[in-house]
């Protein structure tokens, strides 16, 4: 008998850390490909906003709205069984007000449906992340380089190397986890420092970009996966090259297409005689229909 795996919580990824097991985190921002993340044994999916560019072509992750994060975390739920969802708090969602911020938090868990949510930034947001919690909403918080802040840092750039940016990073992790966090995203920062601040927390940090001593590492699934042959950011390892694959794939249909070598008789529907539902088709001649 199949049985429902457990699903992953805020407490069993602090055991993780607590037993030296590493975390493993995507992003995921449809049902299909949060199934196959979740069966493939992903700890935690994050809904990401780099939705904003991986999915709508956009340069920043900006343009994301709250509405759009809750349909794409609401898809994300639908596919997993196992793995924690994280729903990513779109830019202006939660920095104008504590209220503001409670009420959007609300409603990405209510309409979205995730487990939590993420919002970035550091000891500034250490009160927001200390109401979000005592509401009932558990908070990862996220550190280093911010893309929401991206026209004030200058660009996608490694942080931490000015003076003072060790000591700063640190405190800012020690805030949020006073303040309630249950695990901190590490962004491009160097590896000493993501080791020193790791070391500190009783929290598990999540490293991108930021070297081999975080208690988990993320990445961008579409990255991952070589969906886009162009970016090709250091901190990035592609374990397959889909982009090509699927290029190559639509190519050979679309040949086969025009030269008329799809569909062969054997994929196209046969016309029989019903006299109950004439005009019915087999459920079996789709796939879909058929595995269910």
């Amino acid at each position: 008998m199949q049985t429902t795996p457990r699903r992953v919580t805020i407490h069993s990824l602090r055991q993780m850390k607590q037993k030296g097991e590493r975390i493993a985190m995507l992003t995921a921002y449809d049902a299909t490909f949060a199934r196959l993340l979740d069966e493939s044994g992903a700890d935690v999916l994050l809904v990401g906003d780099s939705l904003g560019m991986v999915v709508q072509g956009h340069e920043t992750t900006l343009p994301v709205t709250l509405d759009e994060m809750a349909y794409h975390c609401r898809a994300v739920v639908r596919g997993t069984r196992r793995a924690h969802v994280v729903g990513d708090m779109p830019f202006m969602s939660y920095q104008a007000s504590i209220e503001q911020a409670m009420t959007n938090a609300g409603k990405l868990m209510k309409e979205g449906g995730c487990h939590s949510v993420k919002l970035e930034g550091g000891a500034v947001h250490a009160e927001l992340v200390r109401k979000l919690v005592s509401a009932g909403i558990p908070v990862m918080g996220h550190i280093g380089l911010t893309p929401q802040s991206y026209h004030q840092l200058g660009g996608f750039k490694v942080q931490g190397r000015d003076a003072g940016g060790r000591e700063r990073l640190l405190e800012d992790a020690l805030a949020l986890e006073d303040a309630g966090c249950y695990a901190i995203v590490l962004e491009a920062i160097p590896a000493d420092i993501a080791k020193d601040i790791t070391a500190a927390l009783s929290v598990p940090t999540i490293g991108i970009g930021a070297g081999t001593a975080c208690d988990g590492q993320v990445l961008v699934s579409y990255d991952m996966l070589g969906m886009d042959e162009t970016f090709k950011p250091r901190f990035v390892r592609r374990y397959a090259t889909l982009g090509a694959t699927i290029k190559d794939a639509v190519a050979h249909y679309v040949d086969d297409v025009r030269t008329g070598a799809f569909p062969s008789d054997a994929e196209s529907f046969t016309v029989t005689e019903n006299k109950a539902t004439p005009n019915a088709i087999d459920p079996a001649l789709y796939s879909t229909a058929a595995k269910k």
